[in-house]
């Protein structure tokens, strides 16, 4: 640590190393997620010293974000495998009766260039792929789980125990996925950005109870 202070001047930036809490979840999961956050705002001093301050400590979701303010999500998409250019792509198949094959292209391209450009729909890999989406609005912050979780707990994940947050839209990945939050990067006017007024919520089963 003096080490570092006592070379602010030649630092760019600085990134701090933070961990997950998968114990607060309760799904079996030991091994924390560790990520590496870069620090902004200020002077290369302003943020080692807010950075002192962190060190050490909890980080809660209501630290950095609040309710009617929008926010990207950065996850895994699901995983789909190996799949052909029509299900990949979303291209036509061709004529029952065509030469070779049906869900394949039609042309891969020219005799140039000399290769098959990026362009062309081929088969390959399909989701398990990092993805951000941009904008989700807040809609609700909070600390009680309870409050919110449905009747029998949410479907493949159970009872919410620590604190959570609703967003407004999807977010990829599967049920348990891990799922980064920053704050937005492009977001829209403020104009667009109220805090929404919540009348109901319901906690109905999700099971069909």
């Amino acid at each position: 640590m003096k080490k570092i202070e006592s070379n602010l001047e030649k630092i760019v930036h600085l990134r701090m190393l933070m961990a997950t809490q998968p114990r607060l979840a309760k799904r079996g999961k030991k091994a924390p997620d560790i990520i590496e956050v870069k620090l902004g705002g200020g002077t290369i001093k302003d943020q080692f010293e807010y950075a002192k301050k962190l060190l050490g400590s909890e980080v809660k979701v209501s630290d950095f974000t609040k309710e009617g303010q929008a926010v990207d999500t950065i996850g895994i998409t699901k995983g789909k495998g190996i799949q052909g250019p029509v299900k990949r792509w979303g291209i036509r198949r061709k004529f029952h009766k065509a030469n070779k094959t049906v869900r394949q292209v039609g042309s891969i391209g020219g005799w140039t260039p000399h290769y098959v450009m990026y362009s062309v729909p081929r088969a390959g890999q399909m989701g398990f792929h990092q993805r951000t989406e941009y904008n989700k609005l807040v809609i609700k912050v909070g600390n009680n789980g309870s409050e919110v979780t449905p009747k029998g707990g949410f479907i493949r994940y159970g009872q919410i125990n620590s604190d959570y947050i609703m967003l407004k839209g999807s977010v990829p990945g599967t049920t348990n996925r891990l799922i980064m939050m920053r704050i937005a990067s492009r977001p829209p006017p403020e104009e667009k950005l109220q805090a929404p007024k919540l009348e109901y919520l319901s906690t109905t089963s999700h099971q069909g109870d």
